[in-house]
């Protein structure tokens, strides 16, 4: 910079949600500047929470200052007698100090910047170099799914579990969704886990196996085209510490209740049992699956049976997918 003090730069928004022209605004602002804040508005009406959206620029950006807004400030003149006053109040105390520069891409950084006394920089006022607004991501965000950040496609992504008793291809199933929608499948950890134990399990192994198995999904959503396909879940992982040892960890069940599937595949039983040194219930293979449907349809769950040979189910599982993503 050839300026004699270091600058210092403001992006205001409501990131709703951050996208690729929201990641152009901010880049050019943090290399035109030698510091940088980025503060987010944000209402509780609004249908993507604040926080979230701050947890999410402060990964994106590291090297920059993330502040959400305090409150709920008035978003146009008309609402309010004292609104440029509001404003310049609440971002002077968000920017712990004046700024010289003011980056925004549309109109109304003029006179925000005029009000803060800085000098307004416009950037890509007219959407040429990244085409994209946040309500468009909103209505389509598979449509979209390029312009959206690496650290925001979780949220949208949609997700298919394949859910149901052992030996009856589940995992096979999962790697060929994933093959064919070309995303990423996340594996059973309950597998890794008790093979890792030659086999055995024990009551306290279940929290290790349901924090495997959430930590995985939550790790590979980041790498996700549109859709993650996984290998059981965590009501899985409840339905067997209950089958097995008469009970469940709280937590467990309340956060398998609490994570959400676009789609269950119940995979049914109508295939020969292989044996295999993490599998335990071969002669009660069809009451388990009958109370996985069970599970799934007291937690009100949108699920799809697969059944038949390997290759009806997986066209039938293709085909209840694109249903889904239709819908």
């Amino acid at each position: 910079m050839t300026n004699s003090h270091p600058t210092r730069g403001l992006v205001l928004g409501k990131f709703l949600p951050p996208h690729n022209g929201h990641v152009f605004l901010i880049d050019f602002a943090r290399l035109y500047v030698d510091s940088l804040t980025v503060a987010v508005d944000s209402l509780s009406s609004q249908p993507i929470p604040g926080e979230l959206r701050t947890q999410w620029l402060k990964r994106m950006f590291p090297d920059v200052r993330v502040v959400r807004l305090p409150g709920e400030q008035p978003q146009y003149p008309h609402e309010h007698p004292d609104f440029w006053n509001i404003w310049r109040t609440v971002l002077t105390d968000a920017t712990d100090g004046p700024v010289d520069y003011l980056f925004a891409s549309e109109g109304y950084g003029v006179r925000l910047a005029q009000e803060l006394e800085a000098t307004f920089v416009p950037v890509d006022i007219g959407r040429n170099s990244v085409p994209i607004s946040g309500t468009e991501i909103r209505e389509a965000p598979l449509k979209h799914w390029d312009l959206i950040p690496r650290e925001v496609r979780p949220y949208f992504a949609k997700r298919v579990c394949v859910f149901g008793p052992e030996s009856t291809g589940k995992s096979t199933l999962t790697a060929n969704l994933a093959a064919h929608f070309q995303t990423i499948a996340v594996p059973e950890y309950a597998r890794t886990h008790i093979e890792h134990r030659k086999g055995r399990i024990a009551h306290q192994d279940i929290p290790m196996i349901a924090r495997g198995q959430m930590a995985a999904e939550d790790a590979l959503a980041f790498n996700a085209n549109r859709i993650l396909f996984c290998d059981t879940d965590l009501i899985t992982t409840s339905v067997w510490s209950n089958w097995l040892f008469q009970s469940c960890p709280d937590w467990i069940t309340a956060e398998a209740n609490r994570r959400e599937y676009d789609l269950y595949l119940l995979t049914d039983v109508d295939v020969p049992w292989v044996e295999d040194q993490v599998r335990y219930l071969s002669e009660e293979r069809r009451s388990f699956f009958e109370h996985c449907r069970q599970q799934l349809e007291s937690r009100g769950r949108k699920y799809h049976v697969v059944n038949g040979s390997w290759d009806d189910r997986l066209a039938s599982a293709i085909a209840a997918v694109e249903t889904m993503l239709g819908s």
